[in-house]
């Protein structure tokens, strides 16, 4: 319980205390979903092609022959934060799709101990309430064929939510859009504009509460925070080939190249735009068993001493595909090498089509 009073007190004060216009916000949204795509590094803008294409690319929903819904958990800080997806996804008619998602990164059960001690230095355990802090993300996504033969292009409008028990809750609104392109000869490229409006949210900070926090700590959080955030535009680029090397196996590479317009501590960076490489394979036996890596995340990690190193993001998985049910799981960070968020991913597609027949 303690380690989520400290998880509080750093959402606390990373959120409540944000510039006007900070320029990272919504964070959670940059974490992925779908244990088979993180599996492969997120370099799936290319060839994502099914219900999850809600998150990494709407275009690729054109792909879809049935319904199908999707389902992703996994767990953060020792257990102590869950994040959660669910999609369904469509095609509406042979140039069209649509879908819908949700995803949830939270902390709950966080004890509120603003009140344990009153005026007079008195412990009062039964003054103690327990409270959550989440993101929320909807978006609902649509997807067209164009004249072009091969092309297809798809957007996303979504909602965030964003709440700190009683504290403080925003919204957000804003919009993605992206595109593929299949050339006969096997190889696909795909873009992902996320943001592309900038994604602002506005915050309601609940004063009273607050006032609770700065007199928790004298001399500290005196000052109101600012109410406004926003999300800068990414671009995400990825080329794909699927490689059929017999009846039985096959092999899926895609090599992507995520860009932010800002210097972050990206392998290559400056001071209008910041470079991520990343590259995934997948493995497949009849389309039924996967294996997959990537390699992600390049950036400088600076050490205790103030040197510099190049860290990055490790990541393999496997799935099993069986009558329209298909189970993935992912296993990141491995060896330490880079400063991520999560471990064990697993997620759940359901291809609904299997119920009428």
């Amino acid at each position: 319980m303690k380690y989520k009073i400290l998880v509080f007190l750093f959402v606390v004060s990373y959120t409540l205390h944000a510039q006007k216009v900070r320029k990272y916000s919504n964070e959670f949204l940059n974490i992925g979903v779908d244990a088979a795509a993180m599996g492969m590094s997120n370099s799936v803008v290319a060839s994502t092609q099914n219900v999850n294409s809600v998150y990494w690319n709407p275009s690729g929903l054109m792909n879809l022959q049935d319904k199908q819904v999707a389902l992703m958990h996994a767990s953060y800080f020792a257990n102590i934060a869950q994040y959660d997806y669910a999609a369904f996804a469509m095609p509406v008619d042979e140039k069209s799709a649509v879908g819908i998602s949700i995803i949830r990164f939270g902390v709950d059960d966080i004890m509120n101990t603003t009140e344990l001690i009153d005026q007079n230095g008195n412990i009062n355990y039964d003054k103690i309430s327990l409270f959550s802090t989440a993101d929320y993300a909807f978006s609902v996504s649509y997807a067209r064929k164009t004249p072009i033969e091969g092309l297809n292009w798809g957007v996303n409008a979504k909602v965030i939510r964003r709440v700190i028990g009683k504290f403080a809750n925003s919204w957000g609104f804003g919009f993605d859009l992206g595109a593929q392109y299949a050339l006969p000869s096997g190889w696909k490229f795909g873009i992902m504009a996320r943001d592309i409006t900038t994604t602002y949210n506005m915050w309601t900070i609940n004063k009273k509460e607050f006032e609770k926090i700065s007199n928790a700590i004298p001399g500290q959080n005196t000052e109101l925070p600012e109410t406004t955030e926003i999300t800068l535009p990414k671009l995400q680029l990825g080329v794909a080939r699927k490689f059929n090397f017999s009846s039985d196996f096959s092999m899926l590479s895609e090599v992507g190249l995520q860009m932010e317009f800002a210097q972050t501590q990206a392998l290559v960076s400056s001071e209008n735009f910041s470079l991520y490489p990343s590259l995934g394979l997948e493995f497949a036996y009849t389309d039924m068993v996967f294996v997959r890596g990537g390699l992600g995340g390049f950036q400088h990690v600076e050490q205790l001493d103030g040197t510099e190193k190049v860290g990055f993001q490790p990541n393999i998985g496997v799935g099993f595909h069986y009558k329209g049910i298909q189970v993935d799981y992912a296993l990141t960070d491995i060896g330490d090498q880079s400063v991520a968020l999560y471990s064990n991913v697993f997620s759940l597609k359901i291809d609904l089509g299997i119920f009428s027949k």
